[in-house]
């Protein structure tokens, strides 16, 4: 034993590697023990989940620091080559560094989190994950409908922060403004067409509307943006074939089609008690003139 203690005592190189070794395991296991501490003082899973990001990246950090003053002696040989390589090294990883600097970005700037569905590089999704080079998003649309869920998880580069706009659905208005359109047969009872639309949507979704309207009013006190209504609006245009009717709503933008689903439904079923006052119009076509027709019959 004493005979290998000499050894790594008397041959830098052997000694260096122990420190080195004995170094990362300490700092290794001091940054599991934070991060398994950090569940007693930070509750909110958001914030846990950046502050483990962080500490993580912290660590590698501080190895990579650590390691280099053991071996900083050796450091001073080489500095003009990574002097020389170091732009060619950050020329091929451009995307990479890129990428890392929208993570950044992204975790300090608040422009989404896990959790909020978003538009990131042309996919639209829920971001269930914040790597440091890629952001995990669980799809939606495509070939499902209705702001469901398809099944897919993409990964895509944070770099798109930069490059494309990022579309937040749920970050600080957790709601969205939709539209269904009625078509109404002519000579139909108008005002109760209306009446009918506006009690639908009052008893469908107007439990939006309070909190819709606390998170409009605190992003008019954040940002530059004009004051708007969150109650439904029943607005009536006419054109050749029908009037239409048209509902605006604010809807939580997780439930647009169980939303929609609903309020289809109960107004088929209004409609339907009317007695024939409100009725549905379809597609109608008017035969304004014949043009003439000349038979001639000619016999043998």
């Amino acid at each position: 034993m004493d005979d290998a203690i000499r050894v790594i005592y008397s041959d830098p190189v052997i000694r260096k590697v122990v420190i080195a070794v004995f170094g990362i395991i300490l700092i290794t296991t001091f940054i599991g023990i934070l991060r398994k501490s950090l569940l007693r003082y930070i509750k909110d899973q958001d914030y846990l989940y950046k502050t483990r990001k962080a500490v993580n990246l912290i660590g590698y950090m501080i190895v990579i620091v650590f390691v280099m003053v053991v071996y900083s002696d050796k450091l001073g040989g080489i500095t003009v080559t990574l002097g020389v390589a170091s732009a060619g090294i950050a020329f091929a990883l451009q995307e990479v560094i890129v990428s890392i600097a929208g993570w950044i970005t992204v975790m300090v700037g608040g422009i989404y989190k896990t959790g909020d569905r978003v538009k990131l590089g042309g996919v639209i999704g829920d971001v269930i994950d914040l790597g440091v080079l890629r952001t995990t998003i669980m799809e939606v649309d495509q070939w499902v409908k209705g702001d469901l869920y398809n099944g897919r998880i993409v990964r895509v580069a944070n770099s798109f922060v930069f490059k494309e706009p990022v579309y937040n659905y749920s970050s600080d208005f957790p709601f969205l403004w939709d539209e269904i359109t009625i078509p109404v047969k002519f000579g139909s009872d108008y005002k109760l067409a209306r009446a009918i639309l506006e009690q639908v949507a009052h008893d469908t979704v107007g439990d939006y509307c309070p909190l819709a309207q606390e998170h409009w009013e605190a992003m008019v006190r954040k940002y530059l943006i004009e004051d708007a209504t969150t109650s439904p609006i029943v607005t009536l245009v006419v054109n050749d074939n029908w009037v239409e009717f048209t509902l605006r709503y604010v809807v939580e933008y997780k439930k647009r089609r169980t939303a929609k689903d609903q309020l289809f439904t109960r107004i088929l079923e209004e409609v339907d008690n009317s007695q024939g006052k409100v009725q549905f119009a379809s597609a109608t076509f008017e035969l304004v003139q014949l043009p003439a027709i000349d038979v001639n019959i000619k016999q043998k």
